[in-house]
């Protein structure tokens, strides 16, 4: 089993920080190269810098919920969110298709009301 996980190319888990501005406000965010590189089909897809799409993130976050705790969590959870709602059908696969056309409460639906997580499994 853990063949399946350890085989990955260490520069996936490596580490970096990118410095951005969220309105005006010079910001580092260090990320594994893993979630920048999903932060970036997310944000190409939109014609969008990613830069861009993290005060996008950033702001309608602070709208929906006033605060942001631990941001850096927060893109790694979108991350997982984007994949896991690919392979769902929930957000197609094909890149030329923006996210912001999709219809967020039909994306959602894909995911059965549950959100993603640790699951069990029985093995006979």
């Amino acid at each position: 089993m853990c063949q399946v996980f350890i085989s990955a190319d260490p520069d996936l888990y490596e580490s970096r920080a990118r410095s951005l501005r969220l309105h005006g406000v010079a910001t580092s965010i260090r990320l594994e190269n893993l979630f920048w590189r999903v932060l970036e089909e997310i944000a190409q897809r939109d014609g969008m810098s990613v830069p861009a799409l993290c005060t996008k993130l950033y702001d309608e976050l602070v709208q929906e919920r006033a605060e942001v705790e631990n941001f850096a969590s927060f893109l790694r959870v979108c991350c997982g969110r984007y994949l896991a709602l690919q392979l769902s059908g929930g957000i197609p696969t094909d890149l030329s298709v923006p996210i912001s056309s999709l219809n967020a409460t039909r994306v959602l639906a894909t995911e059965g009301g549950r959100s993603v997580g640790p699951r069990t499994a029985r093995v006979a």
